[in-house]
């Protein structure tokens, strides 16, 4: 029975108080308000800073290890992408997530590259040899440059068990292709406007409407029939929209009548 995880794309959102937070909560109170709401959590501030194991621990101790975690790499592995170094930084990566590990609550790695990777010798070398780093973990890649969505790479990710994350944006809409047991969807808005502009708060401000949520219902209970674990992350985290559309999307699935997948949410 395929396993169903929804959250956000991160968490330490100030701007999400009396919308989401309670208005008088404590920052250092957010973690674990957010997993009394959810089930699972994309943290993406391991993107911006190498984390360690003691961030790690407190994570759990913070959620009372109710909720697992999808972690985003550290932008060292995939934007800088420095062969020099990229075996260091994956085990002092990999180190970091061993609380996790060790808990059962790592639901994968997840590797955003930009569209600056392209599909080329040396990047394909790289990613390659970076994934080796990595073959004792879960991992999911999501490709910025669309030139990756070859068969060729998705035949080499199933080889290797590496999962394809599925994404919407104004320029990608989602290809709901799967290479692993994990089905992996971003969402991070249709904001075409400001997708090449502005800050991550004016790119990311967008709401779906439940128009466009029910049109990934059907598809995500073909992914629930068919892979092991389906995780769902909001990235439109502007104005609290994240959460918004995460909630709502969990009551469509829980009003399918659909017996193939398993829904433990709070």
């Amino acid at each position: 029975m395929a396993e169903l995880y929804i959250g956000t794309s991160g968490y330490d959102y100030p701007e999400w108080k009396s919308t989401f937070y309670p208005q008088n909560i404590k920052r250092a109170d957010f973690l674990s308000y957010y997993a009394g709401q959810f089930n699972s959590l994309e943290l993406n501030g391991t993107y911006y800073k190498m984390p360690t194991c003691e961030q790690m621990k407190n994570m759990i101790n913070r959620t009372n290890g109710k909720i697992k975690f999808s972690i985003k790499a550290f932008n060292g592995l995939t934007h800088t992408a420095d062969k020099s170094q990229y075996q260091s930084l994956s085990n002092e990566f990999k180190k970091a997530l061993e609380p996790l590990q060790n808990d059962n609550l790592l639901l994968c790695v997840l590797l955003q590259f930009p569209e600056s990777f392209h599909y080329e010798k040396d990047q394909r070398i790289y990613l390659d040899l970076l994934l080796k780093e990595f073959n004792d973990m879960p991992v999911v890649i999501e490709m910025r440059n669309a030139k990756w969505q070859k068969k060729q790479v998705f035949s080499e990710l199933r080889q290797r068990q590496t999962g394809w994350c599925i994404t919407d944006t104004p320029k990608q809409k989602p290809d709901y292709i799967t290479t692993s047991e994990i089905a992996y969807i971003r969402f991070h808005g249709r904001n075409a406007q400001n997708w090449y502009k502005g800050d991550n708060i004016t790119r990311y401000d967008y709401l779906y409407s439940d128009d466009e949520l029910q049109s990934f219902i059907s598809p995500i209970i073909l992914l629930l029939q068919n892979t092991k674990i389906v995780q769902l992350f909001f990235n439109n985290h502007a104005k609290s929209q994240a959460v918004i559309n995460a909630k709502k999307i969990e009551m469509l699935l829980k009003s399918c009548k659909d017996s193939s997948f398993h829904i433990e949410l709070p």
